[in-house]
């Protein structure tokens, strides 16, 4: 049952991304998210799989009205991974996210300051998260996800796009 869940989800995957930035086009010009790349004391990068998207991603989300980027950023954090910010989020880069849509932004930090006391159960949002050696990201991180981190950990160059 639960597979074949997945793979109608799967299946209504573009549909949904496509439902979503069409009600974005009307009430907002442009679409701003946030990200953040995770890194306990051992570099090993904090991941989310969400219940309503394919694969494993860096936390994050929405900027919403009246809210700035650090603000989104820490109560992004909060929501999917119980993470507090006992530091200051170090701002990686701005990527145009052209995958979703053409007017979708998103802006990285990098946070090796924090604390987390456990981490959250599976819930409607993240059905599983938690802390990854970068040598053994989990089947299905995104190729945006492992570039990003390839940028922090490994000095990649930049790309300007979320690819």
């Amino acid at each position: 049952m639960r597979e074949r869940l997945n793979s109608i989800r799967r299946q209504c995957e573009p549909l949904l991304r496509r439902l979503f930035h069409a009600y974005f086009l009307l009430v907002r010009g442009m679409t701003l998210g946030v990200r953040a790349v995770v890194l306990d004391a051992d570099n090993r990068v904090f991941l989310v799989r969400h219940s309503y998207v394919t694969g494993w991603y860096l936390p994050g989300g929405g900027v919403d009205f009246g809210e700035t980027m650090a603000q989104a950023l820490r109560r992004e954090l909060k929501e999917e991974g119980d993470i507090d910010l006992t530091g200051d989020a170090m701002l990686h880069g701005i990527f145009l996210n052209s995958h979703v849509s053409r007017r979708d932004h998103v802006a990285v930090y990098v946070v090796r300051q924090f604390s987390q006391d456990r981490l959250p159960g599976p819930n409607r949002e993240i059905v599983e998260c938690g802390f990854f050696a970068i040598t053994a990201l989990p089947e299905g991180t995104t190729p945006g996800t492992r570039l990003r981190i390839a940028e922090v950990l490994d000095g990649k160059p930049l790309i300007a796009t979320w690819r």
